[in-house]
């Protein structure tokens, strides 16, 4: 099982202006030792300063190399899907294949409510969105004409599903995606495990468990959702069993939240695994 890192960087009064320096330091890091991938959340009407995910990507794509980039996930229906589809392109151009599009329906009505979007109609919105982004990036006609694929982006990205419960969108991301996210803030064990039994029914091939906290140094306090997630893990022994566990249930990725400090925690146990 491939292990991850989330990025859980948050707005610092005391390094402001020193935004990029900090976050490529931890980027650098995630590489350095060894990571298979760096991922970016997304939210922006939640009460907190947070920075928009293809900006995150763009910066990553500079300051690494080899490891993959990702989005766990990015909301589709708050945004207009060709204005979208473009600006992943970009970040396709810039990445390859490095870059993993981890999209969804998202979960929060505060970002809705924030762009006068409609929240209870995310799941219609997400399919039609979907389809008309796969439009642009083939350069098929639209609406209001065509978005011209840059050269090398034709085909468009590595796509992934975030979907935590519905059967449906699961075996969609087994049929039409090249991965399928489950969320390990919320999500229970019974609910993982048939999950990925859907997944893998239905012909799926990368399954990732996305957004599992980790803190080991006693600052849970710090960490996004603390108390509230489903998975968080505070213990060296504990985190290998719950890593076992989920490798056990069948995934094949997953995905870290873990402070630029707790990075070594992360890769000894990443090595005992």
């Amino acid at each position: 099982m491939r292990v991850h890192v989330v990025n859980v960087m948050r707005g610092d009064p005391e390094v402001a202006g020193r935004t990029l320096d900090r976050f490529g330091s931890f980027a650098r890091a995630v590489e350095a030792k060894g990571f298979h991938g760096l991922w970016v959340t997304d939210s922006f009407g939640r009460g907190r300063a947070t920075m928009d995910p293809v900006v995150l990507m763009s910066a990553a794509a500079a300051l690494t190399g080899k490891i993959e980039i990702g989005t766990c996930v990015l909301q589709v229906p708050v945004r207009h899907p060709v204005e979208l589809a473009h600006r992943c392109q970009s970040v396709h151009a810039l990445l390859g294949d490095r870059l993993m599009l981890g999209l969804g329906c998202g979960s929060t009505k505060a970002d809705f409510d924030l762009v006068g979007e409609d929240y209870d109609a995310r799941f219609k919105t997400l399919m039609s969105s979907l389809e008309i982004m796969r439009q642009a990036w083939a350069g098929k006609a639209l609406a209001g004409g065509t978005l011209t694929p840059w050269p090398g982006t034709e085909r468009g990205p590595n796509l992934m599903l975030g979907a935590w419960r519905n059967k449906r969108w699961i075996v969609y991301a087994a049929e039409r995606c090249a991965g399928w996210i489950a969320s390990g803030l919320y999500s229970q064990p019974e609910e993982l495990e048939s999950g990925v039994k859907f997944y893998r029914d239905a012909g799926g091939q990368r399954a990732i468990l996305s957004n599992v906290i980790v803190e080991l140094q006693g600052d849970i306090a710090n960490m996004p959702l603390a108390g509230r997630a489903t998975m968080q893990i505070t213990s060296a022994d504990e985190a290998l069993d719950r890593l076992q566990r989920i490798r056990a249930v069948g995934f094949d990725d997953v995905l870290c939240m873990v402070r630029p400090e707790g990075l070594d925690d992360l890769a000894r146990l990443r090595d005992r695994l």
